[in-house]
């Protein structure tokens, strides 16, 4: 136990907190870190709306009967909301003055890339008065553009939803012979519109990480179509999946592709388009069995990390790269799971979101290389 824990009253009093984009598996995460710390005799408390629930001090006492039930549920029964006025100093101070009157001992964050942040701004050596709350944080991000973790909460389901929706598309796609556009999340990464191409056997898929100008992608989706209409004997129906993150707009690749079209009529390519846009149909939804053992096991990971003094850390599933000691260490009790510094979770995924990562670079090769592959 360190020093900083056995300083404090031995109150044993535990905030959860979820923020940002809501992720599946979410309450699947506060339900396994309320029953563990309920377990252990620690009076647990959930913050509503996030960091601006935080802000108002809105901190409920929770039950075993409030959670646990909610492994089956989308979203998270907190709620979340985006906070961005809590990167000026002054706001953190009023966040860390509600903990301390609630007489908080640990925090728990949920959330992705800017629920970190702020994790980490919170509790800023810099800034925070000794005697603060430990602070870990859980990675719940549907994109799964966290870094230094093979995965965040949420993909899961998410992949799941995205697949299932495919295959339906792919029926009717089948029995008219069109080209679906098939729009997905993924702002600033693609993981989402690469894995479930994959599963989902599409014909093409755009991401911004290919760094592909408007023609370059236009011309992939021509190229697409090409091929598929080269076939014998299949039928003609093309899938292509597409990251929200692509810089060319759905409608306007559409548009674009449509134009391309039309100039090649004499070569038989009369071609009908057509665009769904997938939404935030891909954040709902019940979460998938990995996603709560996933979200379980990391909240595990999580309150033992808190009750054993760590601080400032974020536990994560299986980091593509074993890191030096001084960011993180495996997690006592669970070989597949790590303590990661937030420094360090920040700087990664800085560079995951700037397409300069190693293993984003591994993900856009491997994809190019395969990209005369799926129209197969």
């Amino acid at each position: 136990m360190s020093e900083r824990w056995s300083q404090r009253s031995g109150s044993g009093r535990m905030a959860i907190l979820t923020s940002g984009g809501d992720a599946p598996g979410m309450n699947a995460a506060i339900r396994a870190a309320a029953l563990l710390a309920m377990s252990q005799g620690w009076k647990v408390f959930g913050v509503s709306d996030g960091y601006r629930g935080l802000l108002e001090g809105r901190l409920t006492e929770l039950g075993a009967g409030d959670v646990s039930g909610i492994i089956r549920e989308g979203g998270t029964m907190l709620g979340s909301a985006r906070c961005r006025e809590f990167a000026e100093r002054a706001v953190r101070d009023v966040a860390r003055r509600r903990l301390r009157d609630a007489a908080i001992d640990a925090l728990l964050v949920i959330g992705g890339n800017g629920s970190i942040a702020g994790a980490a701004a919170l509790s800023d050596p810099a800034e925070a008065e000794s005697g603060g709350p430990l602070v870990i944080a859980l990675p719940a991000s549907i994109d799964n553009d966290i870094g230094l973790t093979g995965l965040a909460i949420g993909v899961d389901t998410a992949m799941n939803t995205i697949v299932d929706a495919c295959d339906k598309i792919a029926d009717t796609a089948s029995a008219l012979n069109r080209t679906f556009l098939v729009e997905v999340m993924g702002r600033r990464c693609g993981y989402l519109a690469m894995t479930s191409a994959i599963a989902g056997a599409a014909d093409a898929v755009l991401f911004p990480e290919a760094g592909r100008s408007d023609a370059e992608v236009v011309d992939a989706v021509i190229r697409t179509i090409e091929r598929v209409r080269a076939r014998r004997g299949r039928k003609n129906r093309v899938i292509v999946i597409k990251a929200e993150g692509v810089s060319l707009s759905t409608e306007r690749l559409k548009e674009m592709v449509d134009a391309r079209l039309h100039e090649s009529d004499g070569k038989g390519l009369a071609v009908e388009t057509r665009v769904t846009v997938l939404g935030h149909v891909v954040r709902g939804g019940r979460p998938s069995a990995f996603d709560r053992l996933l979200a379980s096991r990391l909240a595990h990971v999580a309150v033992r990390a808190l009750m054993a003094g760590e601080h400032r850390r974020m536990a994560a599933w299986q980091l593509p790269v074993e890191p030096p000691a001084a960011v993180g260490h495996r997690a006592a009790d669970d070989p597949y799971c790590w303590l990661v510094d937030f420094d360090a979770v920040l700087a990664e995924t800085e560079q995951l979101l700037a397409g300069t990562s190693p293993l984003v670079r591994w993900r856009a090769r491997v994809l190019d290389e395969i990209e005369g592959v799926l129209a197969l």
